[in-house]
This record gives C-alpha cells, sequence and structure tokens, in this order.
C-alpha cells in the first residue's frame, strides 16, 4: 500500500514539475548561464554578437567602425572559424539577423562611401540592399534591418529628417514596406523594430519625454515594457518561445543584459562574468549586452571587460528545477522497479 501511494504521489508531482517547466515558469525563473567568449581574430579589440539561429549559427560584425571598419561574418560551433558576409562594395557592414529556414536568410546594413546606411538581405550569398521608400533624399541616409523570421519577413527602421527613427517591417517576396506605428498614448517620438518571430510578434524599442522603454508588437496589440531594475530598456530580439532580450541601465549607470518572458511576465538580468563593473565605457560601450536568443534559450550579445568589446554566448545550464525533475524521474523508476520485484516474489 505504501510503495503504491508513493508511488501515485511521485506521478502528481512530476505531472505538476512537467507542466510548470513546459510553460516556462519554474524554467525561467532559474536558468543560469556558462559564457564563452568568441572574437574574430580580424579584430581582438571589438566584437558583437547579435543574432544566433536554432543551429547556433551565429551571425555579428568586428571592428569599431573608427579604427577599424565594420566587417561581418557568420560562424557555427565550435565558433573557432568564421565566414566573412560584407555587403559587395561595401565601406562597411553589420550582420544582424539570421532565421531557422534550412538555407538561413540574414538581414542587416551596409554603409557606402558617403556614409549612407542601407538595409540588407542575403539569401544564400545572393544579396539585396533594402531602402524605406519615405526615407529622405538628403544623405546621409539610415536604413537598417535587424531581424527576420522564418516568413522571410523582416523588420528594421529609417530615420526621417531629423534623426528620429520610424519602423517598418519588410516582405522579403514581395519587396514591401509595412509602417510600424505605436499607439499615440505612447508619445513616441522614435521608434526602432529590432525582431520579429515566426508567430508575428515584434519586438523594438522607442522614445519618449520619459526616456527609453521597450515594447512587443502581438499583432496590432502593443505592450509598453521597461525592466523593473533599472531604465532605458531596450529589446533587441526574441525567440518562438515568449522571450525577449536586451537591455537595461542600472542605477550606478552599467548596462546589463536582460530577458523577459512574456507568458510568464518574468524579468532576468544577464550579465557575463568577464565584465568590467567600470562604468567608463570601452568604445563606448559598459556592461553587458543581449541582442539575440534562439528558441532553446541560447544567448548572444557582447561585453565591455574596460579595455575591449568582446562577443559572448551564453548557453542554459541545468537548474534546480530540471534537476529535480530528472531525480524525481529516476525515483519513479525505481519505485515502479521495487512493485515489479515484489510481485515477482
Amino acid at each position: 500500500m505504501f510503495t503504491k501511494l508513493l508511488l501515485r504521489y511521485l506521478v502528481n508531482w512530476l505531472a505538476v514539475l512537467a507542466a510548470a517547466l513546459f510553460m516556462g515558469t519554474v524554467l525561467y525563473a532559474g536558468t543560469t548561464y556558462s559564457f564563452k567568449t568568441v572574437n574574430n581574430p580580424g579584430d581582438p579589440n571589438f566584437n558583437q554578437l547579435l543574432g544566433i539561429s536554432n543551429s547556433g549559427e551565429i551571425v555579428g560584425y568586428f571592428g569599431d567602425g573608427t579604427v577599424l571598419p565594420n566587417k561581418g561574418f557568420t560562424t557555427v560551433p565550435p565558433y573557432t572559424s568564421f565566414t566573412n558576409e560584407n555587403f559587395p562594395g561595401s565601406v562597411q557592414t553589420q550582420v544582424v539577423g539570421i532565421n531557422n529556414n534550412s538555407t538561413p536568410v540574414t538581414v542587416g546594413f551596409w554603409i557606402d562611401g558617403s556614409a549612407n546606411n542601407f538595409g540588407f538581405v542575403d539569401q544564400n550569398g545572393s544579396f539585396t540592399s533594402v531602402k524605406d521608400p519615405n526615407t529622405p533624399t538628403s544623405t546621409p541616409t539610415t536604413n537598417q534591418l535587424l531581424g527576420v523570421n522564418n516568413g522571410d519577413i523582416a523588420v528594421g527602421f529609417y530615420n526621417d529628417s531629423t534623426g528620429a527613427a520610424h519602423a517598418y517591417s519588410y516582405n522579403i517576396a514581395s519587396k514591401s514596406f509595412t509602417a510600424i506605428t505605436l499607439p499615440s498614448s505612447f508619445g513616441a517620438t522614435s521608434t526602432t523594430a529590432t525582431g520579429i518571430n515566426n508567430a508575428g510578434v515584434i519586438s523594438g524599442f522607442y522614445t519618449n519625454a520619459a526616456g527609453i522603454h521597450g515594447f512587443l508588437d502581438k499583432n496590432g496589440t502593443f505592450f509598453s515594457l521597461d525592466d523593473p531594475s533599472g531604465t532605458n530598456t531596450m529589446f533587441f530580439g526574441l525567440n518562438n518561445k515568449n522571450q525577449a532580450v536586451g537591455s537595461f541601465v542600472n542605477g550606478s549607470g552599467l548596462t546589463n543584459g536582460l530577458i523577459y518572458n512574456w507568458v510568464t511576465n518574468m524579468w532576468q538580468t544577464v550579465t557575463d562574468p568577464n565584465q568590467s563593473s567600470s562604468t567608463t565605457p570601452a568604445f563606448g560601450v559598459t556592461g553587458t549586452t543581449i541582442n539575440g536568443i534562439n528558441d532553446l534559450g541560447q544567448l548572444v550579445g557582447f561585453y565591455s571587460d574596460g579595455t575591449h568589446v568582446n562577443g559572448t554566448v551564453a548557453t542554459p545550464t541545468p537548474e534546480p528545477a530540471s534537476v529535480m525533475l530528472m531525480g524525481l524521474g529516476a525515483i519513479l523508476v525505481g519505485v515502479v522497479r521495487l512493485r515489479k520485484t515484489r510481485r515477482a516474489g
């Protein structure tokens, strides 16, 4: 009788824990990470990792743009070799977003000799330059694509003549543009779209009289979001598991990476253990910024060690909840075996 009750008790608890883990409630709250610094040898002083696919392929760039020009690249595990990816004829290129198609599409922006910025789409080595038709004709112009989903819908922004950003989505197949306009109640004076997932949820950030805030666009329903641990919240990417990533500034003026789960409404601060605690910037960067996340929860971004800006990859490690679940599973197996043994005897 005791064994039967114990078995029923364990089954019930396993079901509860499994449901919590599936919904992201327990897993998200306790997620810890192992960090790896990844730098392109083209410039050991300045690297930013900006996007990561479910296969672990990373996009980014090296070069701060002043000492050395921005040069785009991709890299795959174990991240010891790099493939150049630069828009043909560009002076500088940043590769920012990547999707999960069998042949991934990447997006970003390139800069010409007159300092004009243009978005680009790279489909298996075939590049297309992208410029929203509402972009002013005066130079230098600014257009950037920052994220792309599996349906080949990209998002980004252009700057108007005052320098204010205007968010848009771009259909790669039809080469059409759609403005992303925040509700008037947000009081936005500048809006940047940074990521889009397969369900069409869009991440980004905007500026109003009160400062900088993150936003999510769930098929036309907008949410303004601020990390409770600081100010200047910015979302830079998202995945298909209800998680957005970005940065905020803490009370000491240091940039911190963030993860936000929009189902559980939970926030988590992420900082690379090698970052400098100083607010004195290296190449204009302090602390840690998380720029991309895949559906496995792997993060990419960059951090300042006080002298250099380094790319970082953060991989989730087993946390107490999942370890407990595995342990209970082992106990359950043991109980079942015990019952079979007793029956056999």
